[in-house]
């Protein structure tokens, strides 16, 4: 990008039909801050601020840093910088040109330069390219690069608008686990698997496959062939099995479902209702330790920033309180998840977290009000609106660098708490600390799924729409992980009658 760019330049591919910013740079702005919901460039002197508020009172209760800067100078500017407002005097504060520079580098995502867009002929509108799908391997690209008998690749019903395996593989791993790069990881070595299988048999396309060779690659798995190269195929765990014909199944119905394909072979493949039942998660803590965590998150260290220790509290109330996933707190620029929104009822207000869950699916989780405060408090020091305006597109959790924290970066953070409290606990807890050093954002989802389930009693179906399972046995298996509950219902429905001919009994 240049050190001056023309606002007129840049095309904002989140409104349809896109559209180039205004020209004027004072427009640019406003149309970017009106765009992203917050604040990106604003001069304030003590005329504007008569104009914008009908009192000075007004005034300093809105803009309290603004009306401090302007006692002593001529103009106050508040800019976006790093995911977060300052406020600077006004011989202090960068050029609107070099705000604007940042901030469309940070959203570049949805602003391009014109000269990065592809412009059709018929029509001279810009289109945005598609996102580039996550990379494949060259050997596994070259291998993919065809199309077998079930492939509707001249089909209109074909939604991928793609022509071969090859692409339809890459936008299947973009849309369902670029998310996470643990899962696309588990998802490209799965694929590998089952075309490393194919190629020892002469099988292929992935599109050519039928029924029978799914259920031929199952009984492979539980049972290698005693020819088989070490290479192509090992023996692998249940668990592995398990992993393996699920990404499998996802990839058929993905294909499916999109149109790419005429049926699904790997309809009924996996039997998903047998390993949820074994489901039991273990992995969680007590009460005490994650009291423990409360305690240090809440307190201020000596010299630390105050917006770095509001994060941290963020962070953690978020994890602690809405039950996400990791990546479920990462910024999406595309769906401009997750969010927070505020329903005003009476003298209450009620926050809700939107976010974006597996297979791409939002959902919405009430926050407790425990969260309000802190919450609050983390936005008012970012110079953001203590309670969100309705379509802000600000990221939830700012990089102290630019742009939105990722997914490396809070499992970071809450594992520091983990790491923190630990210490402290080390000489009069040694198996707490040693429990809360193996922990992982993941154990606060485990713990909040518990709480509903076991402690609560919340409705199976409930339950489920907070944690955003895809089956309700997911959702049950918590209740296995306390037999003192089960022995309570027990006792509470064969509970002996009072009265001096003792326990009665039932007919045989």
């Amino acid at each position: 990008m240049s050190a001056a760019p023309d606002p007129s330049d840049w095309i904002d591919d989140g409104v349809i039909p896109p559209r180039r910013l205004p020209g004027e740079m004072e427009a640019a702005l406003a149309y970017i801050a009106d765009a992203l919901g917050h604040v990106v460039y604003t001069r304030w002197t003590l005329a504007a601020i008569r104009r914008r508020h009908p009192s000075l009172a007004d005034a300093k209760t809105a803009h309290p840093a603004v009306m401090r800067l302007l006692l002593d100078h001529p103009a106050a500017i508040e800019y976006w910088d790093r995911g977060r407002v300052r406020t600077v005097a006004g011989d202090d504060a960068p050029t609107p040109q070099v705000v604007l520079q940042r901030v469309l580098h940070t959203h570049r995502r949805r602003f391009r330069h014109a000269s990065d867009a592809v412009v059709p002929v018929s029509t001279g509108e810009p289109e945005r390219e598609p996102a580039a799908p996550p990379t494949l391997s060259r050997p596994l690209v070259a291998w993919l690069a065809r199309a077998g008998r079930f492939a509707a690749v001249t089909s209109a019903t074909n939604t991928l608008g793609v022509g071969d395996d090859a692409q339809a593989v890459a936008l299947f791993l973009r849309d369902r686990a670029s998310r996470s790069p643990h899962t696309l990881r588990a998802y490209r070595a799965e694929l590998r698997r089952l075309v490393a299988w194919c190629d020892t048999r002469q099988l292929g396309p992935l599109s050519d496959l039928t029924r029978h060779d799914l259920l031929a690659y199952r009984q492979a798995l539980r049972q290698p062939a005693q020819d088989a190269p070490a290479d192509a195929h090992r023996k692998v765990s249940e668990a592995t099995q398990s992993r393996a014909l699920a990404v499998i199944a996802s990839l058929f119905r993905y294909w499916t479902e999109t149109g790419f394909l005429t049926a699904n072979p790997a309809a009924g493949l996996v039997r998903g209702g047998r390993s949820r039942a074994g489901f039991v998660p273990q992995r969680m803590l007590p009460p005490a330790l994650l009291a423990a965590c409360d305690a240090w998150v809440a307190e201020t260290s000596p010299g630390e920033d105050a917006l770095v220790a509001a994060r941290r509290r963020a962070i953690w109330t978020l994890y602690r309180y809405a039950g996400v996933r990791l990546v479920e707190l990462v910024w999406s620029d595309d769906a401009h998840l997750p969010k927070l929104d505020v329903d005003p009822i009476g003298t209450h207000e009620q926050w809700t977290l939107h976010v974006l869950g597996k297979g791409r699916k939002p959902r919405a989780i009430p926050l407790p009000a425990v969260c309000v405060p802190v919450l609050r408090t983390y936005r008012q020091l970012r110079g953001l609106p203590p309670q969100p305006p309705p379509f802000e597109q600000a990221a939830l959790i700012h990089g102290l660098k630019g742009g939105s924290l990722k997914g490396s970066g809070l499992y970071d953070e809450v594992k520091a708490i983990f790491v923190a409290a630990a210490d402290r606990l080390a000489k009069t807890d040694h198996a707490g600390a040693a429990r809360l050093r193996q922990a992982s954002p993941h154990w606060l989802r485990h713990g909040y799924a518990r709480a509903l389930v076991v402690d609560h009693q919340v409705p199976l179906p409930a339950a489920q729409a907070l944690l955003g399972h895809a089956s309700v046995q997911t959702t049950a298996a918590y209740a296995k992980t306390d037999l003192s509950q089960l022995r309570t219902f027990v006792d509470a429905t064969f509970a002996a009658p009072a009265g001096p001919g003792g326990p009665s009994r039932s007919g045989s």
